[in-house]
């Protein structure tokens, strides 16, 4: 099952080699991790998703909030959030399929950011499912490119818990 956490961490050189180590040393794999700078320059959320069962995850949890580096954790498991990816795919488009590939990006509310006479690039974002929907809805016409950030993830504040959260600031 794939669990999403959040680290907030300090924003100084080394941190995700130290957090990218603790999962190597111990064996854990990473299905994505997705890391940008908060509103406060000194700190960086990381939002690690990781596969395993409750035991491996609260495992990973707790290596976690050991780290020095690292202010605070949370699990989002049981959580009502709000989760993203979002990706740019170049898409191969000759001028007889282009009405039906913009039809594409139309239904999906995806949105193209470069057009060539031979391609397509398109941004899509939303949750993990729809941006592999439109992965498989692309394939017939031929994937020239594609890169993707990850999962980021927030808990809807109005239900926002604190339970399972690491805090190391004290």
């Amino acid at each position: 099952m794939k669990h999403i956490l959040s680290a907030l961490v300090l924003n100084k050189p080394g941190v995700l080699a130290h957090v990218a180590g603790m999962f190597a040393a111990r064996a854990f794999n990473i299905d994505s991790l997705a890391v940008g700078r908060t509103d406060d320059p000194t700190l960086s959320r990381m939002t690690i998703v990781v596969v395993g069962d409750d035991r491996v995850v609260e495992q990973v949890r707790k290596q976690l909030a050991k780290l020095v580096s690292i202010v605070k954790v949370q699990d989002f498991a049981g959580q009502d959030m709000v989760a993203r990816d979002l990706m740019l795919i170049s898409i191969a488009c000759p001028a007889e399929k282009r009405p039906e590939i913009l039809a594409l990006v139309e239904m999906f509310q995806a949105k193209v950011v470069d057009i060539g006479s031979k391609f397509v690039m398109v941004e899509v974002s939303g949750p993990e499912n729809k941006v592999e929907a439109f992965i498989e809805a692309c394939r017939q016409y031929g994937i020239k490119n594609m890169v993707r950030t990850g999962t980021v993830a927030m808990a809807r504040q109005t239900q926002a818990r604190t339970e399972g959260i690491a805090d190391n600031s004290k």
